[in-house]
């Protein structure tokens, strides 16, 4: 049932009303679910483009790290431009850049080319993404439209990426690899004139000076660091070759720490770091993203290069997994109302590691349900458990001024986590394969990498048990809370000495 909401506009606005709005609501869900749906797509293509580009198998990941990097990179850098800028302007800059980085991605004739504008399309995004909810949130008034706007807006975007090896799979076989960058040009090309005709423009009316010094250097520190751990596949981690670009990258992280410390308007105001809630949730985020992202890639390449999948046949193995994390995002609201915050999110951790550790099993001659589909399945229902919850702590940790700050920094930390993730576990299943092409010594390297993948979620639950606050500030109690809250009241007073 529509709710048209307790308004009375003026007689004669409210079709043009109506018609702004849904304006505004298509454009932006349709460019977050372009962003997101970028960030799956090109794993199935993968193989295609290393035969057809000759890229090596670090190339290849870096077809993933370069977006992911400079997305993350400059993802709080885009959502201050949007509100000094104007929502509309940046919006429509956001999306002219993906999609003119999605053209030359898909004509490109040698790898750097196709880094290249992987790294534009990152840009584009990290721009794009930001302007697509506050563009939401302006035009839809509060109440019952705007939730059901902004669950419209995340129920496409965790489609996008959901569909993502689908859509990918498919483009590849039909057509060819190229098109999971072109696809997105004539779809940017119409949206862009859309919302150019019906977008209104807006801005918060705050003109502080933007800090692109910090998004320059941490999107520069990141992609250093991360340079340094895939060269310790070849050269080792004591070779010059490594420590330069590590001891490098550390130094432009700390040079954007000493930044953000002095600077009048921070694009990452480290005040919110010492908040327990924030800390500790977006650390156990980027723990959680280092693995899950990585899964994808993976997965992906153990299907086709060891079980001999098409990419079509890829991507519809991994349709199931793909639909457990939008489950397992969809359920955990009404889970952390009858368990808490704090134990949902080490649950679902717990969760993801047994799928991480059951992957880790797999094998040269694996079968589809054992090899791919179940143990995906926990992999992905227990990082979407996870994910709310954490999400939820840090935003709630925060103060009123600060919860889109923090909303951003809890994305940028999963897609840091991600880019480094992969590698940290690439260089490890590298290191494992030894240059080998046959299905097993590949089999083993994937394996090895899942298996690191466990530990680093088992390390995660752990640090969560010991750090994340034991209840969401501000928010009521679960099940679980109050009963431990009772004990606590009812137990003895020498209880309370801490040498007890």
């Amino acid at each position: 049932m529509t709710v048209m909401a307790d308004v009375s506009p003026p007689p004669l606005l409210p079709a043009r009303s109506r018609t702004r709005t849904w304006a505004v609501v298509v454009a932006a869900c349709t460019g977050q679910f372009l962003v997101l749906l970028d960030v799956s797509v090109v794993n199935v293509a993968l193989p295609s483009m290393r035969a057809d580009l000759g890229l090596s198998a670090s190339g290849l990941q870096w077809v993933l790290n370069t977006y992911s990097i400079a997305f993350a990179g400059f993802m709080l850098l885009g959502g201050r431009t949007a509100d000094i800028y104007g929502r509309k302007r940046m919006f429509l800059i956001g999306l002219g850049l993906f999609t003119a980085a999605s053209l030359a991605g898909g004509l490109a004739q040698e790898g750097w080319q196709l880094l290249a504008a992987r790294a534009g399309q990152g840009l584009g995004a990290a721009v794009l993404s930001p302007a697509t909810l506050t563009l939401l949130t302006a035009a839809v008034p509060e109440g019952p439209a705007r939730t059901k706007a902004i669950g419209t807006w995340m129920a496409v975007g965790a489609g996008g990426g959901a569909a993502g090896g689908l859509v990918g799979g498919v483009l590849t076989d039909v057509l060819s690899w190229r098109w999971v960058l072109l696809i997105n040009v004539p779809v940017g090309v119409l949206v862009l004139v859309g919302a150019a005709l019906w977008l209104a423009e807006g801005r918060a009316g705050d003109r502080r000076r933007v800090d692109l010094a910090g998004a320059v250097l941490v999107t520069a520190g990141l992609a250093t660091v991360a340079y340094g751990i895939v060269q310790t596949e070849a050269a080792g981690w004591t070779s010059r070759d490594t420590l330069v670009p590590l001891l490098g990258g550390l130094a432009l992280l700390g040079l954007f720490v000493l930044v953000e410390a002095r600077t009048a308007a921070p694009l990452m105001p480290l005040r919110v770091l010492g908040v327990r809630a924030v800390a500790a949730a977006n650390v156990s985020m980027l723990l959680i993203g280092s693995a899950t992202f990585c899964m994808w890639y993976f997965m992906t390449v153990y299907a086709q290069n060891v079980l001999g999948y098409t990419p079509l046949e890829a991507g519809l193995a991994l349709m199931p997994t793909s639909v457990a994390v939008v489950l397992g995002s969809k359920a955990a609201p009404r889970l952390m109302a009858r368990v808490g915050t704090k134990p949902l999110a080490v649950a679902g951790v717990l969760v993801a590691a047994a799928g991480f550790g059951w992957q880790s099993t797999m094998g040269p001659h694996g079968a589809y349900l054992t090899a791919i589909c179940l143990p995906g399945v926990l992999m992905m229902a227990g990082s979407g458990l996870a994910s709310t919850p954490l999400a939820t702590l840090a935003t709630s940790g925060a103060a009123p001024g600060d919860a889109g700050l923090v909303s951003g920094l809890v994305n940028t930390s999963r897609t840091m986590g991600g880019a480094l993730g992969l590698a940290v576990l690439s260089t490890v299943a590298a290191a494992r394969t030894a240059g080998a092409t046959g299905a097993a010594e590949m089999t083993a390297g994937y394996a090895l990498a899942f298996r690191t993948a466990t530990v680093v979620l088992l390390a995660g639950a752990v640090l969560m048990l010991l750090w994340l606050p034991g209840r969401t500030p501000g928010r009521p109690a679960g099940r679980v809370e109050r009963r431990a809250e009772k004990r606590t009241e009812t137990a003895p007073e020498r209880s309370l000495d801490p040498s007890a």
